[in-house]
């Protein structure tokens, strides 16, 4: 595949990749810790338990958030985050640490 002088790439008539940031949101996230933290969790998110969108299986290991995608299981470390619209999603530790930061 050959490119113009803009980087466009010319033999497959495709135009050349666009540069995104994500906007500066704030996010309400928790770091699930295995059965140590599953009731802070459930103080934070009660409503998402008693709805389905959180699932404890085997006492409290694994955790299952029921996203948009479908069910994702939530290892003890990863994080809890709330979406913009509310949704629910896990977060590996190192993403989580790459793409936000505390807000103080």
């Amino acid at each position: 595949m050959e490119r113009n002088d803009n980087g466009d790439a010319s033999k497959c008539g495709g135009v050349g990749k666009m540069k995104y940031r994500k906007k500066p949101i704030v996010v309400e996230a928790v770091q699930y810790q295995g059965a140590g933290n599953v009731t802070e969790i459930a103080d934070w998110i009660c409503s998402a338990f008693e709805s389905g969108v959180l699932a404890a299986t085997n006492g409290c290991d694994p955790l299952i958030v029921r996203t948009p995608s479908g069910p994702i299981t939530v290892s003890p470390g990863d994080w809890i985050i709330e979406g913009v619209n509310g949704e629910l999603y896990p977060c590996k530790p190192d993403i989580f640490e790459k793409t936000y930061e505390e807000v103080l």
